[in-house]
């Protein structure tokens, strides 16, 4: 593993951002180091947190847990271990189906 061109800062370095973070977890039980590091640009990470909370939004036909699990499968097809992670994670914690998450790939 080869090490960041950019470090994510600690999780209270932006008060806003973290405050938003929050989000992250409550979906996946941790801030993801994506979102960390993207706080040496606050606005970016501030657009990108509001971004996915829009988009993840349990509103609508779709639940968290489908969206989630679309993720997952988007995730292996383009061969994102990393998102893989997060998208199966949260799909557990949304209530996915066990027997949909045993099948899913």
């Amino acid at each position: 593993m080869s090490l960041p061109l950019v470090c994510p800062l600690p999780a209270d370095a932006n008060n806003e951002v973290a405050e938003l973070a929050k989000f992250f977890n409550e979906t996946l039980g941790f801030c993801p180091n994506s979102v960390l590091t993207m706080q040496h640009r606050p606005m970016i990470a501030k657009a990108f947190i509001q971004l996915n909370k829009a988009v993840m939004a349990n509103e609508g036909r779709v639940t968290s847990a489908l969206k989630r699990l679309i993720g997952y499968v988007s995730s292996a097809k383009a061969g994102c271990q990393y998102c893989r992670a997060h998208t199966i994670l949260a799909a557990e914690r949304y209530g996915a189906e066990e027997e949909k998450l045993a099948n899913i790939c």
